[in-house]
């Protein structure tokens, strides 16, 4: 799979992360006790274990049903069962691009079975390192982190998941030059049964905010009605659980 074009708005990714962003800064409590973790208890898996549970993708499964996105991003605290669920929706990569769903094997294995951490890919550097935001890093945090991708095992790509799952992807936009031409905007084709536009000169950053924002807001209100809904596939169990009892296991950053 390709790693998406950069001129294409993704509201997916876009939601998603802003969500996460609004969490910078958070720290577990006592006994690993997070609000990711009562969330997911109470809404997803109905155990009280998981209020006291590593909790690296309870925290994204979170930040996704806030932006209304659960059904493409999956809703899981086990994460190779998560990177599995990618798997067989035939959303699964090797390339990374913002949105993207990050697995880790902290042995460099490249085994799905040895994940250990998850996270979510802000932005990928000209060096090809990737930017990130995290839950459960250095112990206890939410944070940005820098990584090579020496550790990583995969992608899951939540737009290549509604791409599947509609047979189309969302709206886009894309702007390409900057032409000196009229105001009309022009057909520049069609991706996901949709139609690109692009607008010459400089009225395309006023109006391209404008159309991208409207059709953001279109996709999360569509998302939303999924939200009241337990989703199509159940929360997976953290790595290394055990049947009954959650392992002592933090699931997070090797630092």
């Amino acid at each position: 799979m390709d790693g998406g074009d950069p001129g294409v708005a993704d509201p997916i990714a876009d939601g998603l992360l802003e969500a996460m962003r609004s969490e910078l800064g958070y720290r577990e409590k006592a006994g690993q006790h997070t609000k990711f973790g009562d969330w997911y208890a109470e809404n997803i898996d109905r155990d009280p274990q998981y209020k006291n549970a590593p909790w690296c993708d309870m925290f994204i499964a979170w930040a996704a049903d806030k932006a209304g996105v659960r059904d493409y991003v999956g809703t899981f605290a086990w994460t190779p069962s998560h990177a599995n669920w990618f798997k067989a929706q035939n959303a699964w990569s090797e390339t990374p691009e913002p949105g993207a769903i990050v697995f880790y094997d902290w042995s460099g294995s490249k085994k799905v079975g040895a994940i250990d951490h998850v996270g979510v890919v802000e932005k990928v550097a000209d060096d090809g390192k990737i930017h990130t935001i995290e839950g459960n890093v250095d112990k206890v945090w939410l944070k940005r982190k820098v990584r090579d991708e020496s550790k990583v095992v995969g992608y899951g790509l939540p737009r290549k998941v509604m791409e599947n799952k509609t047979g189309s992807g969302p709206d886009v936009l894309v702007l390409r030059g900057e032409g000196t031409g009229g105001s009309n905007a022009a057909a520049a084709g069609v991706i996901g049964g949709h139609p690109v536009f692009e607008w010459p000169g400089a009225q395309s950053a006023a109006l391209a905010s404008g159309v991208v924002t409207l059709l953001l807001g279109s996709a999360l209100v569509m998302n939303q009605m999924a939200r009241t809904r337990r989703s199509a596939v159940s929360g997976g169990r953290h790595r290394r659980h055990r049947p009954r009892r959650l392992a002592l296991w933090r699931g997070g950053d090797d630092a």
